[in-house]
């Protein structure tokens, strides 16, 4: 019996140490990073547009099942890059019960309002895209932040050359000295690639982190250079010329589209505030587009074409590249 009661109690103990001691979420992570990396450094795999080797631990919210539910699936690799390309604190599955929360609350307010599915269902898909919408234009601002100080990253790392530092060293001192968000990126690379890997993959990422044309030209320039041999600092003195002069003909194209950007916004706006002021002047003149059916299907009609128009006016006007 004794014996019995030392061999169970041995047993229990080992269950316990077991439990407390096994890894946990973020160490497997970690561990699925690592080994990752190593495989990739060997040459068993190429290179994937795979959020793990980001280094940066996804945040999993409180709508942790949601994620299951899409895991592995295109749309959520697609948020998931949106995600990063924003640097958003949120997780994926944080914004799909965004999505979901405002696409029953506008589409169900609308539905008890009017009883109509053609205003409620654009409501409804409008609330799910309001918070991607949201990612999408941190994703722009931050990009264009970078863009921003991208001149200024490459003139350092060209002086730096110069100055008789290695192209790994030039960008530790891009991290220390340009503003955010292009600290944070080239600092990335400096780390991943102390960390053991490739510099090329390092810089395709941030490519993947930064999808920016500027950026890719640069990361292009760099790895024909070293595929290819030449002098990296007239390469950079290239680059940096026709980075500028991008910027410069971008600059000239905004100042120019100028004026059919605010004609768009007056098109938009003018049926909207003459329908206001005319209500306020002769309240309840335009009751019968609310209550009539064919009212209603005027008001309709008018707000698609509102909508379409000025889709196509931001068509036309942000179709110019450069």
């Amino acid at each position: 019996m004794v014996f019995v009661i030392f061999i169970g109690s041995a047993l229990l103990t080992f269950g316990i140490v077991v439990i407390l001691l096994r890894p946990t979420p973020d160490q497997k992570a970690l561990d699925k990073r690592l080994a990752t990396l190593k495989a990739s450094e060997d040459g068993s795999v190429g290179r994937t547009l795979d959020l793990d080797l980001y280094l940066k631990t996804l945040k999993r919210g409180s709508f942790g099942w949601l994620e299951d539910l899409v895991s592995g699936s295109a749309f959520a690799r697609k948020l998931q890059l949106l995600i990063v390309q924003s640097d958003s604190p949120t997780a994926v599955g944080t914004v799909m019960a965004q999505c979901l929360g405002l696409a029953a609350a506008l589409g169900g307010t609308a539905a008890m309002i009017t009883y109509n599915a053609i205003v409620a269902v654009p409501l409804a898909l409008l609330g799910a895209y309001l918070p991607l919408a949201i990612l999408s234009i941190k994703r722009s601002k931050r990009i264009a932040a970078f863009n921003k100080a991208l001149p200024e990253c490459i003139d350092i790392i060209g002086r730096s050359l110069r100055a008789g530092h290695s192209l790994v060293g030039a960008i530790s001192i891009v991290a220390d000295q340009v503003p955010e968000p292009a600290r944070t990126e080239f600092s990335e690379v400096y780390k991943k690639q102390n960390y053991g890997l490739p510099f090329r993959d390092a810089l395709l990422q941030m490519l993947d982190r930064v999808p920016s044309q500027d950026l890719r030209v640069l990361i292009t320039g760099i790895l024909v250079q070293k595929d290819t041999g030449g002098n990296l600092v007239d390469i950079l003195d290239r680059i940096l010329f026709v980075i500028k002069e991008r910027m410069r003909i971008h600059g000239e194209i905004k100042i120019q589209t100028a004026q059919g950007r605010m004609t768009g916004w007056i098109l938009c706006a003018l049926p909207i505030v003459m329908l206001v002021l005319i209500n306020i002047v002769n309240p309840g003149y335009s009751n019968v587009l609310f209550t009539d059916p064919l009212g209603k299907k005027m008001l309709y009609a008018g707000v698609g074409m509102l909508i379409l128009g000025g889709i196509i006016i931001r068509k036309i006007v942000n179709g110019i590249e450069v």
